[in-house]
């Protein structure tokens, strides 16, 4: 047997046990999160009106999929990249109560997404926004959402065994709450997504609290949007940031894997402060943002959980086109078939 040989890798799964594996994950999450979040079921739309501000730009950098809508004068269409600003209007929409929220399956089209084994031009999420009281926009909060739907994921990795004995259980029973700032003074030398590694394989599970705002050698873990999570605002631990990422370490890929990202909202004065960080004033005065600023919206936590993602985890595939049929180059095909990679078509 040669080298090459030895390292090829095998799925666990064949792809009709995959197909009912990723039915099973898609049809408990929900529930759970519903149960456990106090959430309701909603509707959500695949592409909304442009220049409200309502659609997310994610970094900043990322472009929408436009298109005109000729029965309205051809005025311009987004598809929209998340659900993070829609979801708190709707929890407006609706009169949600205080501790109630709402949940729904986000479809988008993000096309200056890298091609990589973690990212397609589709995204699949389960977008969630809760409702709270101002008292409420702090470090413990966030935490106690997070340890929630962290026990999800044990639990349907859990279901998953019992259903599948190729698998077995490997998250820890607990998730490590790490700053962003600490792990950088742990690892000044290192880059974010180093650190990310670092602390993956140590803990096996991260919530990474803080990102978006400077850090402390004058650089940024990661970019983030100024007018949804609140990345500006001093926590509890005397660290920036109401906001995180829930990591794991990924042993097919033997890296760290991010199944979701989430925070409490901006309120308005956090708005003014991370707009004018950003340079970004002007859209004070989009839909959305006026609404905000007016006191027409609610406090909220929320944040999205890559449906792909959790099953490619949960079912220890090595590439996202195992668990979701997408567009792909020809080269990553033929890079994929050598490598004993199936993917889906």
């Amino acid at each position: 047997m040669t080298a090459t040989s030895e390292l090829k890798y095998t799925s666990l799964l064949n792809r009709r046990e995959t197909e009912k594996a990723i039915d099973l994950i898609k049809t408990k999450f929900p529930v759970a999160m519903a149960e456990k979040l106090n959430l309701f079921k909603i509707s959500c739309p695949l592409a909304i009106m442009d220049g409200t501000g309502i659609n997310d730009d994610l970094n900043g950098i990322e472009r929408p999929v436009k298109f005109p809508i000729r029965n309205q004068s051809d005025a311009s269409a987004v598809v929209v990249q998340s659900l993070a600003k829609w979801k708190r209007w709707q929890l407006a929409e609706l009169e949600a109560r205080e501790g109630e929220g709402i949940l729904t399956d986000m479809r988008a089209l993000r096309p200056d997404e890298d091609y990589s084994p973690l990212h397609s031009l589709y995204v699949d999420q389960w977008d969630w926004e809760q409702k709270i009281s101002q008292e409420n926009r702090q470090l413990d909060y966030l935490k106690a959402t997070v340890k929630s739907i962290y026990e999800i994921f044990l639990e349907l990795e859990k279901s998953i065994a019992n259903t599948f004995s190729q698998i077995q259980p490997i998250l820890p029973e607990e998730i490590t709450f790490i700053q962003a700032e600490e792990l950088l003074r742990q690892y000044p030398d290192l880059s974010p997504k180093e650190r990310e590694y670092r602390a993956c394989k140590e803990h096996k599970a991260v919530f990474l609290i803080g990102i978006g705002d400077v850090l402390s050698n004058g650089e940024k873990h990661d970019g983030r949007a100024p007018d949804y999570d609140d990345w500006s605002s001093y926590n509890s631990e005397g660290h920036k940031g109401l906001n995180g990422d829930i990591l794991v370490w990924n042993p097919m890929l033997e890296n760290s894997f991010e199944l979701s990202s989430m925070g409490i909202r901006v309120d308005a004065v956090t708005l003014e402060r991370q707009l004018q960080l950003s340079g970004e004033q002007e859209r004070k005065n989009l839909f959305f943002h006026k609404k905000l600023l007016n006191g027409e919206l609610p406090q909220s936590i929320g944040g999205g959980i890559g449906q792909s993602r959790t099953c490619m985890f949960l079912l220890r595939k090595k590439h996202i086109g195992e668990v979701q049929s997408g567009i792909w180059p020809y080269e990553e095909v033929e890079k994929c078939r050598k490598e004993g990679i199936e993917l889906m078509k």
